[in-house]
């Protein structure tokens, strides 16, 4: 009877072992193939800066209340809360140690779009590379250009201060077999030029559903509710409804989009506020297609009331 139940026990640890491994497999970090960064060519700056301006790095990587030209200098720092504890935004100025400015283009594009550090370790997805996977490798190249053109800070900013288990990195591999893909997060059917780019603007580099689309208990996307608004990740009041079915935005026309976002105004006089302040100044800085392209979308994406 001993002998058995030794048996049986040395069979569960060798599943055991097994199914660890096989986990370890599956969820290992995966960056792009070499090929996906080369031969791209001289980065395009102007449009490099049209990237960086729909993505919002001020937002998150500039001192808070940075203005002018301090918007630009990204020393990173802040604290962003959350039910896993408190993450810190990194420094991504050109400086070649605190900073981005000794990366190479592949360390950059696999941190964007695989959400792989430099040292092959995952990030943590509150760095939104689940939205920037859909970038395409030349707008990664033109932003790094771009970034690298920028002033340079020695600052650096503090570890994450995560609780146990979130801050096991390994256990981030499960999170993106769960959650991370690449595939549009709405299908529109016969969507017109206009509603495509506004389409990989949202739901690419301007990672609008990072904050509009609710979460479930592990910090993945709800189903079916793709920009319909929620509790904020942090933790502060909510934030709204962008969708058609929206009590609020439901009504806007396209141009009533496109001038909110030029202009911080709504069709009712009424101004920006809390967090799309930053929001609105970047894409203040677009260019008016691009404006309208992200309207056209907003308008296109499926209800939810």
């Amino acid at each position: 009877m001993a002998r058995k139940t030794l048996k049986a026990l040395g069979a569960l640890v060798v599943l055991g072992i097994a199914g660890g491994a096989g986990f370890l497999f599956v969820t290992a970090p995966a960056p792009q193939a070499a090929s996906v960064w080369a031969d791209l060519g001289t980065p395009d700056l102007e449009n490099g800066r049209r990237i960086f301006f729909a993505g919002g790095c001020t937002s998150c990587h500039a001192a808070k209340g940075a203005a002018g030209d301090d918007r630009l200098v990204l020393s990173g720092g802040a604290p962003l809360q959350s039910p896993f504890g408190t993450f810190y935004v990194p420094n991504i100025s050109s400086d070649a140690k605190a900073g981005i400015g000794g990366w190479t283009l592949a360390e950059f594009g696999n941190a964007m779009t695989r959400g792989v550090g430099r040292d092959g370790e995952h990030l943590y997805p509150a760095f939104p590379y689940g939205s920037y996977a859909r970038m395409t490798p030349q707008d990664v190249n033109d932003l790094f250009g771009f970034l690298k053109t920028l002033p340079a800070s020695d600052k650096t900013a503090p570890d994450h201060a995560l609780s146990f288990p979130f801050n096991q990195r390994l256990l981030l591999g499960g999170w993106k077999f769960l959650y991370f893909s690449t595939a549009p997060r709405v299908a529109l059917a016969d969507a017109s030029d206009a509603v495509k780019r506004g389409q990989y603007l949202v739901e690419g580099p301007g990672h609008c559903g990072e904050c509009h689309t609710p979460r479930d208990a592990f910090g993945g996307f709800k189903a079916g509710l793709w920009l319909a608004g929620g509790p904020n990740p942090e933790g502060k009041g909510t934030i709204p409804n962008i969708t058609p079915g929206s009590k609020t935005m439901g009504a806007w026309t396209e141009d009533d989009i496109a001038a909110y976002l030029e202009t911080g105004f709504t069709p009712d006089f009424d101004s920006v506020g809390g967090a799309m302040v930053e929001v609105q100044k970047n894409m203040a800085e677009l260019p008016a297609e691009d404006r309208a392209a992200i309207a056209a979308y907003l308008k296109a994406v499926p209800a939810v009331e």
